[in-house]
């Protein structure tokens, strides 16, 4: 990379003077060239949109074929969902389109408060185009891309993201190279001041600099590569068509018809086993290569009976009609605020399931101060009436194969919410987001009453196990300790003889 650097320096320089013989044998006649004015580059802010372009990446992966296969084979037909958020598949792959029209919103939010900065007059009116975009389906700058544009802006804006993320890295690596050569440097200069003569550090201060020289050429040479160097219509530019690449395509995966003049465009209703769309080579048409996952829940004839001037996508907006399912329902976790500390509850449940002998006093107290008010009164309700003998080696392996089939299902929801919250706390400090997990698929939209049954139920298994395997220990070492003082008395008796 230095001996790359170094050729780039040296190509520019002999460029430089061949510019300048050039303009010296032009006569003093000559007009003068047109004054070229350059456009602000967005500088520091190149890796914010490259957070931007991270995030655009993976929503359009996430609409790939084999991901939309997955969701529709694998991710809403998990038992724990089909038990404890909904068996209904059209509302889970509603719950599936919002999350995914929501996150598209949130970088559009991004992405218009950038646009503000451009010189072109069309981009800085993106918010307006896109909510006309995405109400009516009109794209009069043609910013909606044929599948093969997109793969090459994808391929793109992969570059940028890479080579931004590397300027971010050297660019920390710079700042260290900078302070460590100012402390030799003042370690040095006191060093000077108290002997008066050079010591063997000012070989590592000649490093340094060096190292410093070459370091600065490096992040030189990425910033002229990334995003830092690019003007603000260029990166707008993209992350602009992308959006509208992206939302063509939802619409179409999950069969969302657009609309013009207040009248649906009617939609093909083949489905296929992918149930994938891809925009066609026409900027403005779009070309099933299979149909819809979701049906459209309004017929044309049910809207002309409503009239055509009450379409909710018009009067309400796309984003906040399709964004509306992430609400959770009252009877949710989400809703009551408790799918994290929940699946928190569950993976500790787990852990003492899997070795309940090794679970002591204290860290059943500590279980038990983490359980809610209504999972203790079920609890004790449950409780009530228990013997205090846990001692049948049968029930308490019923108890086992109970509680594995209840986490089979139970615990990847908990694994999967903890894996949700982590990667988006992760997402704001990292370019490369990897949100492979869909909220349908955690306890946000799991249903409390049958979440908190189950909880329940894992709690009187782990209670009785638990009692089990203290019963057994003890019944183990008082035979032990019996046969033990038995072989002593035996021994002593041999020896008085």
């Amino acid at each position: 990379m230095a001996l790359e650097t170094w050729l780039v320096k040296v190509k520019k320089t002999i460029s430089s003077s061949f510019d300048t013989v050039r303009s010296a044998t032009v006569p003093k006649a000559a007009a003068k060239p047109a004054l070229v004015i350059k456009k602000s580059s967005v500088g520091v802010l190149a890796f914010e949109i490259a957070g931007f372009m991270a995030k655009l990446l993976h929503l359009w992966q996430s609409l790939s074929d084999k991901s939309i296969t997955r969701l529709r084979n694998e991710s809403i037909s998990l038992e724990g969902v089909r038990k404890i958020v909904s068996n209904d598949e059209d509302f889970l792959l509603g719950l599936a389109c919002a999350e995914i029209v929501e996150n598209l919103r949130l970088v559009a939010k991004s992405v218009s408060r950038l646009s503000k900065k451009c010189e072109d007059s069309n981009l800085r009116s993106f918010d307006r185009c896109l909510q006309e975009f995405s109400n009516t389906g009109r794209d009069p700058h043609h910013w909606v891309l044929s599948w093969k544009e997109m793969e090459a802006k994808i391929k793109k804006m992969d570059h940028f993201v890479t080579i931004t993320a590397t300027l971010h890295r050297e660019m920390d690596e710079l700042l260290v190279v900078e302070n460590s050569l100012r402390k030799s440097q003042l370690l040095q200069s006191n060093k000077e001041r108290d002997l008066g003569t050079l010591t063997f550090k000012e070989q590592k201060i000649t490093e340094l600099q060096q190292k410093l020289l070459w370091q600065r050429q490096e992040v030189k040479y990425l910033k002229e590569r990334s995003l830092w160097g690019r003007s603000f219509d260029t990166a707008t530019l993209l992350l602009a068509k992308s959006i509208f690449t992206i939302l063509a395509r939802i619409k179409l995966v999950f069969g969302i018809a657009n609309t013009s003049h207040g009248h649906p465009i009617s939609l093909p209703r083949s489905l296929s086993a992918s149930a994938t769309v891809y925009p066609s080579e026409h900027p403005n048409t779009c070309n099933f290569v299979s149909g819809p996952l979701m049906k459209n829940p309004k017929s044309e004839d049910d809207h002309h009976q409503k009239g055509a001037t009450t379409n909710p996508d018009i009067d309400h907006g796309f984003f906040e009609v399709n964004s509306k399912p992430m609400k959770p329902p009252s009877s949710t976790l989400g809703a009551a605020a408790l799918s994290l500390h929940y699946a928190n509850l569950i993976i500790v449940i787990e852990k003492m399931i899997r070795s309940p002998q090794l679970v002591g006093i204290d860290a059943r107290d500590d279980l038990y101060s983490l359980l809610p008010i209504s999972i203790r009164s079920s609890l004790r309700a449950r409780l009530k009436g228990v013997g205090f003998s846990a001692s049948d080696p049968f029930l308490a392996g019923e108890w086992r194969d109970a509680l594995h089939k209840i986490l089979g299902w139970l615990s990847p929801l908990a694994h999967n919410m903890i894996k949700w919250q982590s990667e988006r706390s992760f997402e704001q400090q990292n370019l490369s987001p990897k949100t492979n997990v869909l909220l349908l698929q955690t306890l946000y939209f799991a249903n409390q009453e049958k979440t908190e049954a189950a909880i329940t139920e894992l709690l009187v298994g782990l209670n009785y196990i638990w009692r089990f395997e203290r019963e057994m220990n003890a019944k183990a070492l008082f035979e032990c300790t019996t046969n033990f003082n038995g072989f002593l008395n035996s021994q002593n008796k041999i020896s008085s003889d």
